[in-house]
């Protein structure tokens, strides 16, 4: 991983290039309120030690650098998170019904390196086991795309 430090418009932006070519870019300021939201929500939750500083630049950026705010929003995610998936990840086994209807597929990568799906919504039909089941695959289906 490199990371190069360069200015641009007066303001210090650090660029750093990841293994596989996509560059991602914060500003001093922000690099400084990632590592305060990190030390807020690590002593709230510390299971919040895994997630990586982009996870949390997300919720930064989302909640317009307010460190508060998008600590606030991280921590009802990490909740969310565990009580819906408790394990960790959601097997094949809970979404069976699901994946039968082939509604999701990869197609590779953009230019920038982020994956792309293609979901087909005319091949989602409700079932006897409704939104559960559905909102179970929506997260594994994101969750193995992003792990690719």
């Amino acid at each position: 991983m490199a990371d190069n430090r360069t200015k641009e418009g007066g303001a210090i932006v650090q660029v750093v290039v990841d293994d596989g070519g996509v560059e991602k870019d914060s500003s001093e300021s922000e690099i400084t309120k990632i590592h305060l939201m990190r030390d807020f929500v690590e002593t709230r939750d510390p299971s919040s030690k895994k997630e990586d500083d982009l996870m949390l630049r997300r919720f930064l950026r989302f909640r317009d650098l307010d460190i508060e705010k998008a600590s606030t929003m991280f921590l009802k995610y990490l909740k969310w998170r565990h009580s819906f998936v408790p394990n960790g990840s959601i097997s094949q086994q809970e979404i069976l019904n699901e994946l039968a209807h082939d509604k999701v597929f990869a197609q590779g990568h953009d230019k920038s390196g982020r994956p792309i799906a293609i979901f087909c919504g005319a091949k989602h039909f409700q079932n006897k086991n409704g939104l559960e089941e559905f909102k179970r695959f929506v997260v594994y289906a994101f969750d193995k795309l992003c792990a690719r």
